[in-house]
């Protein structure tokens, strides 16, 4: 009979039964490194790539005579009051010749009025006209409603966490 025979047919130990030896200690799992910055951006400008096709899908909802540059402009008049063309460039983030023809188009259109800067004569003030104010609260009503019916199934606590965030983007440009 080999040894090997013999090992396996031993006759059990006599005594005392050995308590099992403790198991070994587990190290903790290791947590998932963090994305690079990189990869960050890069997802960041993907679902900025999206915001732009939602942009597209709400600019669909303007009435045919009003393009969404129009609507922007109509949009900054109502929010920041009697400004001048070079103020509305600039919240508008667009070059001054850009923003001449958006208004050119909705003043022939009779959705706001272009008056003389007394303190100035040189310069415009651009105002909305009541045509102007109840065409943006069509536009709003059109675009809000769109917005509700798109995230009905999220919390309002959502909304205000991504409205914040989208100001606060805005805000770093």
């Amino acid at each position: 009979m080999t040894t090997e025979a013999r090992t396996l047919h031993a006759p059990p130990a006599r005594g005392p039964v050995p308590a099992p030896a403790p198991p070994a200690p587990q190290t903790p799992p290791t947590p998932p490194a963090p994305h690079a910055p990189t990869t960050r951006y890069e997802e960041l400008a993907r679902q900025l790539t999206g915001i732009g096709a939602v942009k597209r899908d709400l600019a669909r909802l303007l009435p045919p005579d009003c393009p969404p540059g129009s609507a922007a402009v109509l949009t900054l008049l109502d929010r920041h009051g009697e400004i001048r063309l070079s103020r509305l460039a600039d919240l508008m983030a667009i070059d001054i010749s850009v923003t001449s023809r958006h208004v050119a188009y909705v003043a022939d259109r009779g959705w706001i009025t272009r008056d003389i800067d007394p303190g100035d004569g040189r310069c415009r003030i651009l105002r909305l006209t009541p045509a102007g104010h109840a065409l943006l609260a069509e536009v709003g009503a059109r675009y809000t409603g769109a917005l509700e019916r798109a995230l009905a199934d999220w919390s309002p606590h959502d909304i205000d966490v991504l409205n914040t965030l989208l100001t606060r983007l805005r805000s770093s440009f």
